[in-house]
């Protein structure tokens, strides 16, 4: 298989198939490969916006869901996201340039006593690539640093994560400081993380439970698309 991949030369496949063989790149955790690939679909005439959302956001859907399902691990993981970080270098300034569509922005950070942010670093990647401003605050975070972050940058979501059974109820001491405060309606909640589920979700006060990278894009679009057309309706 390695001897086919070394006689593919990116820059005589059509686009279709080179989108897809960015897809396997990615997979692969290929970095050279991802910016030789974006850099021809610019060379093509493709718009910015396109190359991430059908190259590079295609292809960490599919890595993001086979790591939920024990396909690929951490390390495989963290060299795909090396290489779609690798891809998104280039296109920031230009999407920037163009005025790709913006969706909304988020919070993101991993609860209080938990240190693992893989699925966190997934999820903020892929929310980047689909137009979210994200803010993403890091792992170990209390309550606090959740609030002042919230003031600071005024989101309109706030997205928690936990991969520890003993961290999951933390999110439910950061929701009802949010209550307390009267700040809860004023955000979309969503929560993720490998031992949680959507029973959970509920019963802590989210709006959602999101149990992928591409499942969190997904219902975070849906909310802020919802929440647009309340103020809309209000106007």
């Amino acid at each position: 298989m390695a001897d086919e991949d070394d006689d593919i030369i990116l820059a005589e496949l059509d686009d279709d198939e080179l989108v897809q063989q960015m897809h396997d790149d990615l997979y692969d955790g290929l970095k050279d490969e991802i910016v030789e690939g974006v850099n021809i679909l610019l060379e093509r005439g493709w718009q910015p916006y396109t190359i991430l959302t059908e190259a590079l956001v295609g292809g960490m859907t599919i890595v993001g869901k086979d790591f939920r399902d024990g396909i690929l691990f951490v390390p495989e993981v963290l060299l795909a996201a090396n290489a779609m970080k690798a891809g998104m270098a280039i296109l920031k300034p230009l999407l920037a340039e163009t005025g790709a569509p913006k969706q909304g922005k988020m919070v993101i950070g991993t609860v209080k006593g938990d240190i693992h942010d893989i699925g966190k670093n997934l999820v903020s990647m892929m929310m980047e690539g689909a137009g979210f401003e994200v803010v993403d605050l890091g792992i170990n975070n209390p309550f606090e640093t959740y609030l002042d972050a919230l003031e600071a940058e005024q989101p309109d979501i706030l997205g928690m994560s936990a991969l520890l059974t003993t961290t999951m109820p933390y999110m439910k001491v950061v929701i009802d400081a949010m209550v307390e405060k009267g700040l809860r309606d004023d955000y979309i909640v969503l929560v993720g993380g490998a031992p949680l589920n959507e029973e959970f979700g509920r019963a802590i006060g989210a709006d959602a439970y999101c149990r992928d990278a591409a499942v969190a894009v997904e219902t975070a679009k849906s909310f802020v698309a919802r929440k647009h057309n309340q103020l809309a309706a209000t106007a």
